[in-house]
This record gives structure tokens, C-alpha cells and sequence, in this order.
């Protein structure tokens, strides 16, 4: 499975309800913007936090611009989650393809 995806597949997929958004942003960042429908957990809280990601879900993990969520991905299929994805430019690019109402920051 590749390890991105865009920010319009990525739409399809939680739009079609066959994904689970994961938004690894810090909470100072989610009071700016956030996508609706998605589970945050912060990046640094996802190691005892693992039990609230479905292993069998499709998961597109997400973080301001791909960095800290390529990162989240490799630890998740380091420990046998096989459906993660990193959403390619994170919540900005979304914002710009997907929802132009996010704001950017």
C-alpha cells in the first residue's frame, strides 16, 4: 500500500465513510481548524493512546503539512497497523483542495 494519499482521495474515502481521519495536531492547533469528523490524538500521546486506533480500519493520519503524520505512520506500521496512510500535505492541503473554509495558519 502506498504511504500517502492526496488530500481529494482521501475526501472520497472518509466521505464514502471507509476511513478513519486521524489528526495527530497538538491542541493549540486544533482551536484554529480542524476537519470535522476526525479523532485527534496528539502525536506524542499515540503510543498509550494505541487502543483508540482500529487496526483493521483504513486510518489517513494528518498533521499541518505531512511531517509529523509520516512519522505517526511509520510507528503505526512498525506495530502491524497495515491500512495507515499519511495525507499528503497534511490539513493545509486539504484546506486548499478539499474545504476552503479551514483557515491556514
Amino acid at each position: 500500500m502506498d504511504k500517502e494519499i492526496s488530500a481529494a482521495e482521501a475526501s472520497k474515502l472518509f466521505r464514502k465513510g471507509d476511513s478513519l481521519l486521524l489528526d495527530v495536531r497538538e491542541a493549540d492547533e486544533l482551536a484554529i481548524c480542524s476537519i470535522a469528523g476526525a479523532r485527534h490524538i496528539p502525536m506524542m500521546e499515540i503510543p498509550e493512546r494505541l487502543a483508540e486506533i482500529p487496526k483493521e480500519a483504513k486510518v489517513i493520519v494528518f498533521c499541518h503539512h505531512g511531517m509529523r503524520s509520516m512519522k505517526v505512520v511509520q510507528f503505526l506500521s512498525a506495530r502491524g497497523y497495515e491500512r495507515v496512510i499519511n495525507l499528503s500535505g497534511g490539513i493545509d492541503a486539504w484546506a486548499i483542495t478539499v474545504d476552503p473554509e479551514i483557515p491556514r495558519y
